[in-house]
């Protein structure tokens, strides 16, 4: 595989609410865009081993949970060095690839351990932020917090949107709240706002979100913290990456996607891979422009390259995630 060239980062833009508020969304079109995605592509053997192996690189590799120790953490990076077992790669010919995941998630107490874990890998760090996942915090402490984790060697910083300025149309409170965790990040640590697409109301808010976050100056947009009741679905992913897209036909500049929360089989996988490739092209199709926000796909993709090999599928216990 060949390593894709990073993209220029995005500045961002001036507000533009005549551009946010022009955008039309129609549902019936995109729920019969993306209900037809899964059965009008297949990609089998081979191709589906290639498809599967390079989603590994795009997946932040995440614990978000409670009781979260250094010790899971630990376990979690070692995974994340060696994502795939090597008598796997050495039947699929890669025995001397290094195959790692896109980035390892945790919440911010667990930075220094990530770092820590992941020192000489290259594997980034990404933390969650701004009171996830309910994002009803204020703003000022948040970002003492950012630029302590940045500090901390924290590479991304995963953000949750305030969801009442969406619901009350303040855009502009919207645009400032993001800007200001974007400036907290510095010139080293990537911005992906979480929009939490499930409790947007409407897909026209879900674009309009998206599109504020981007002229904010966000590196990637996100669906959802995984925590709701609804997370990451093909509708809201396919208004993202629309958003994407004419952000780039305007400004020139590429941003990133990541769903996240329910994606957690290869065929999930598969079928967002078809929609970003057939949405935005092979250019998004790479970690610096795609992730999938997951914790038990990995598993289940090492299932499936397993009995890529050998025509069975192995128990779980063989293939533990951390």
């Amino acid at each position: 595989m060949n390593k894709p060239t990073t993209p220029t980062r995005n500045p961002g833009q001036p507000l533009d609410l005549g551009w946010v508020l022009n955008g039309r969304i129609n549902k019936s079109a995109v729920i019969r865009r993306t209900a037809s995605l899964p059965g009008r592509r297949t990609v089998k053997k081979d191709y589906q081993a290639a498809w599967l192996l390079r989603a590994i690189t795009m997946i932040d590799l995440t614990t978000l949970a409670g009781d979260d120790t250094p010790g899971r953490v630990r376990r979690l990076c070692a995974k994340a060095r060696q994502p795939v077992r090597q008598d796997i790669l050495d039947g699929l010919g890669l025995g001397d690839h290094k195959l790692t995941v896109g980035a390892v998630c945790v919440y911010p107490n667990r930075v220094r351990d990530a770092v820590a874990a992941l020192h000489g890998s290259g594997i980034p760090v990404a933390a969650v932020s701004t009171g996830f996942p309910s994002g009803q915090v204020p703003v000022e402490p948040q970002l003492i917090d950012i630029e302590k984790m940045v500090e901390a060697g924290a590479a991304e910083i995963d953000i949750v949107i305030s969801r009442e300025h969406v619901h009350t149309g303040n855009w502009a409170a919207l645009y400032d709240e993001v800007r200001a965790y974007r400036d907290a990040c510095g010139d080293t640590a990537h911005l992906k706002t979480i929009i939490e697409t499930g409790e947007l109301g409407t897909l026209s808010n879900v674009y309009r979100a998206s599109m504020v976050c981007m002229m904010a100056g966000a590196d990637f947009i996100k669906t959802s913290t995984g925590k709701a009741s609804v997370n990451a679905t093909l509708p809201f992913g396919l208004v993202m990456v629309r958003a994407v897209c004419h952000y780039h036909e305007q400004t020139g500049y590429q941003v990133g996607f990541k769903p996240a929360g329910g994606i957690s089989t290869t065929k999930d996988a598969l079928n967002w891979l078809v929609l970003m490739k057939e949405e935005l092209g092979d250019e998004w199709l790479n970690p610096h422009l795609f992730r999938f926000g997951a914790s038990s796909l990995l598993g289940d993709i090492e299932r499936q390259l397993s009995h890529h090999l050998t025509g069975r599928y192995a128990s779980a216990r063989y293939m533990p995630l951390a």
